[in-house]
């Protein structure tokens, strides 16, 4: 199948016929990626060019939406600036739709629960700060980010962080943000602002349920309260 132009393939073997005869489903990861790019160069077709750009990023697709326009125009010959574009467009519309299915989850139970709804975080190249909003029975009433920030910190302003738990009248806040660093570990800094929302929201009547650090690696996370740091 190497070095062979798409339509010299059999059927079953083309990414999009595939799609037809047997379902979206049944495509590599390289055979989607191939679908979005739409075609290859002179000198690898589009399935060969999809395998080089995953095998630059260990085949991880989390690591894959961490690439910029610069990177997808530069590294790789053979996408230019559409082409970059059209990817960089889907892999950002996959997101949305994975942070618009965690926001159905309505209550929070535990840091597990916390880690699912804002996973979508995980895969962002610098650090968001974000508030999930709750109710006296858990619920979740809102969720906002509060702060964007460099690869590895962000500065959090007390009054942005609290205005949305003031207006919407919150009775618990749970803390997010992520690591791009991919190190789960608190810093010095993220144990000094744990505490001092804690001292703030407790001058409010609002209690502080937890903070959880996030990485790209969906099974792993850090949670202050497991930790019986709050």
């Amino acid at each position: 199948m190497e070095n062979k132009a798409i339509k010299l393939w059999s059927e079953d073997e083309r990414p999009r016929e595939k799609i037809k005869l047997h379902g979206v489903e049944t495509l590599t990861d390289a055979e989607l990626l191939a679908v979005m790019l739409g075609s290859g160069t002179k000198d690898k077709n589009v399935v060969e060019l999809s395998r080089e750009i995953l095998a630059s990023v260990g085949g991880r697709l989390d690591q894959l939406a961490r690439l910029s326009l610069y990177d997808l125009q530069h590294q790789f010959k053979g996408i230019g600036e559409a082409k970059a574009m059209h990817l960089l467009a889907t892999l950002e519309f996959g997101r949305r739709r994975n942070a618009a299915s965690a926001a159905d989850a309505d209550s929070i139970r535990s840091s597990l629960d916390v880690a699912r709804m804002m996973s979508f975080i995980g895969d962002f190249p610098v650090e968001e700060f974000w508030v999930i909003l709750l109710n006296r029975k858990n619920k979740v009433i809102g969720r906002e980010c509060v702060a964007r920030g460099g690869v590895s910190a962000v500065m959090v302003d007390m009054r942005i962080l609290l205005k949305p738990a003031i207006t919407r009248l919150a009775s618990g806040v749970v803390l997010c943000h992520n690591h791009p660093s991919g190190s789960i570990q608190p810093s010095l800094e993220d144990r000094k602002l744990t505490k001092r929302v804690a001292s703030a929201v407790e001058l409010l009547d609002i209690k502080l349920v937890d903070h959880v650090i996030i990485t790209s690696d969906r099974s792993q996370f850090y949670s202050f309260a497991d930790q019986g740091e709050l």
